[in-house]
């Protein structure tokens, strides 16, 4: 709550290496990790940078993100998850990288802008790999997040694989 992460780095290729600035592999009880009132970034030159998730990184874990801003951040791997054959893998989820089975992703009153994928969700990468995971947009922007590889038709900046579409209330998305 109330931190400021700018200028995290973590490894460069692979694909499922993530979180420039934090990186979560299990919780209590399976409880959502809450990032609140933080800045992620937040000016250019300031971002994180990592093959995948260049803030925040995943697997298997609930997220909910309030009042922050995420910007300047971004995904540097090369041939998503699985790898490509011939590549080391990553390169998705500019800002944020969800991957796993049940999990959700809640985003409200936040920015997220000016990140960059390589791959896939210049914003967000959101694989659900059983489908059941969901994501809620509430009162936020996302904007000017470049997918250099692949997005969901409709979600500028964002590569989702869930349960349904993702529910976008009260928030600009371009």
């Amino acid at each position: 709550m109330n931190s400021r992460f700018v200028r995290n780095r973590c490894d460069r290729s692979g694909p499922d290496l993530g979180g420039a600035a934090i990186r979560v592999l299990s919780q209590s009880r399976n409880l959502p990790v809450y990032v609140v009132d933080s800045t992620f970034g937040g000016a250019s030159g300031q971002g994180g940078s990592c093959s995948n998730g260049g803030a925040l990184s995943r697997i298997g874990v609930s997220w909910t993100v309030l009042n922050s801003v995420l910007s300047y951040n971004s995904a540097v791997g090369s041939g998503a998850n699985p790898a490509r054959g011939g590549t080391p893998g990553g390169g998705s989820g500019g800002a944020i990288y969800n991957d796993g089975n049940r999990f959700t992703l809640r985003i409200a009153g936040t920015i997220i802008a000016n990140n960059h994928a390589r791959e896939g969700g210049g914003a967000v990468f959101f694989v659900s790999n059983d489908r059941t995971g969901t994501m809620r947009i509430e009162g936020s922007s996302l904007r000017r997040n470049p997918s250099a590889g692949f997005e969901t038709h409709g979600y500028p900046g964002i590569f989702f694989l869930g349960a349904r579409h993702p529910a976008v209330t009260g928030s600009h998305l371009g």
